[in-house]
């Protein structure tokens, strides 16, 4: 077993491969990756996911041509092509960012296996042990993200099954894809394989989808992804095989069971701080397994750094990227220094690119009753702005919540097309406190643009 004395390891290449940079040329540095080098958003999360969501968007604006009165079809869909256009520029980035680090980057050294924390030795460095190395290391920087969760019931069993890590390589686009869980990640597969042609059942344990989000949009997405998909709702899944003819069987605990082609498991993420042996220097994890760390991103272990998935409350790449931003100052100040910068996670904002889009930010409208605000509330539909009949919209709200005196912007919930775009205004707003009525007059509003949706809602608000 070889040993090597670095200054700093960074356990993961996702964000943590961005912690590297010029400025720390001058240090000797070890990079830990099990996986595939640049971690979840470009390989299997973020990036090709959205790519997929792209030509399912594609299709379906080919499929709903005629309610503009323009007469077109999809023929036929070409799988192959999709994963072929998709991975074929995301897997040469992938090993780009390997190779210049292995290749150019002379004072950084990859380790392209599992790392596991084996306590200090003697002079206080950290022990990173893989199969074959140790390095002893002065300072560690956690970013090792997190893994695609299984219920055991599907885990322990023989069934073949799929998560996001892979079946977006699948060989064929499957007749009939049965997806267990309810959240973003079966919201967006469900779009993708739906709308491309597949034949979609989701098998949602609790009474919604989406049930995270705020209860208006889940409802009403729920209700939409009914009249498209076969959703079964209360569906505790009791077992899964796999069938003679090379197909699936999922069993329910009512006694039914629904027969696919393949079986998409995407009922949520776990941090991977439990795989790092972190109690052998001192690291506790919390009840959802993040590693626990100060807003600096300390954790108890003193110069061992943590942010993105494995140790924050939001597992989002652009959460992440703050993060990483935020330890990577941090680094360079010194464990000790006065002036640490901080993670602000004041006003976070998410998107599901399902169909139709959504997005959030802020409060709820029952989290902030529960905080005992009084609120003022408006919904606005997408239809009854000029873009919205344009677009011959049925289904888009937006949902702001505010404080009926003081006009501050407490929430901001949209459902429908573009909703990711549409709700930076809003984000924008919260962050640097512009209230909803210097909002709402304080600037032009592009006609008839999109946005027009968020300026009536603004306008709608009882302030």
């Amino acid at each position: 077993m070889t040993t090597q004395i670095v200054d700093l390891a960074i356990i993961g290449s996702g964000g943590g491969n961005s912690i590297p940079d010029e400025r720390f040329d001058d240090k000797s540095i070890a990079i830990f990756e099990e996986g595939v080098y640049g971690g979840t958003c470009l390989n299997v999360g973020c990036i090709p996911t959205k790519m997929f969501v792209y030509s399912a968007e594609v299709a379906d604006t080919v499929r709903e041509a005629e309610s503009y009165g323009v007469h077109a079809r999809v023929d036929a869909v070409d799988w192959p092509s999709i994963v072929k256009r998709i991975f074929g520029r995301i897997d040469p980035i992938s090993a780009g960012g390997k190779e210049y680090r292995v290749d150019r980057c002379p004072n950084i050294t990859v380790y392209p296996s599992h790392v596991e924390f084996d306590g200090r030795d003697e002079a206080g460095r950290y022990r990173l042990v893989t199969t074959d190395a140790e390095v002893r290391a002065r300072e560690v920087v956690l970013a090792a993200g997190s893994r695609a969760t299984v219920p055991s019931v599907i885990a322990d069993s023989a069934v073949r099954y799929y998560t996001n890590d892979d079946v977006m390589r699948l060989e064929a686009l499957p007749e009939h894809l049965i997806i267990v869980g309810s959240g973003y990640i079966a919201a967006e597969f469900a779009h993708v394989f739906g709308s491309l042609g597949s034949r979609v059942s989701i098998l949602a344990r609790g009474p919604a989808l989406l049930r995270q989000l705020e209860r208006d949009v889940s409802l009403h997405f729920t209700d939409i992804a009914r009249e498209k998909w076969d959703v079964h709702l209360n569906a505790e899944v009791i077992g899964a095989e796999d069938r003679s003819d090379g197909g699936v069987r999922v069993s329910l605990k009512d006694g039914t069971h629904v027969d696919g082609d393949v079986l998409l498991v995407a009922t949520g993420r776990w941090p991977n701080g439990d795989r790092l042996n972190l109690s052998s220097v001192g690291i506790d994890l919390d009840d959802e397994g993040r590693v626990v760390c100060d807003r600096h991103g300390r954790t108890s272990a003193e110069r061992v750094w943590t942010f993105g998935d494995v140790s924050s409350p939001y597992q989002l790449k652009h959460v992440a990227n703050h993060e990483g931003r935020v330890v990577q100052a941090n680094l360079l100040k010194g464990w000790d220094a006065a002036d640490l910068d901080a993670f602000d996670h004041r006003f976070v904002p998410a998107a599901v690119f399902t169909h139709p889009q959504i997005a959030c930010v802020g409060l709820t409208e029952e989290e902030a009753l529960e905080r005992g605000l009084d609120i003022t509330v408006k919904i606005q539909d997408y239809g009854d702005v000029a873009y919205g009949w344009a677009m011959e919209d049925t289904t888009g709200f937006c949902k702001l919540i505010a404080e009926r005196r003081s006009g501050r912007l407490l929430g901001c919930h949209i459902l429908g097309p573009q909703a990711p775009t549409v709700i930076q205004p809003v984000i924008q707003a919260m962050s640097f406190g512009l209230d909803a009525r210097a909002m709402a007059r304080g600037q032009f509003w592009i006609h008839p643009a999109m946005p027009e949706v968020l300026e009536n809602a603004l306008l709608g608000l009882h302030i």
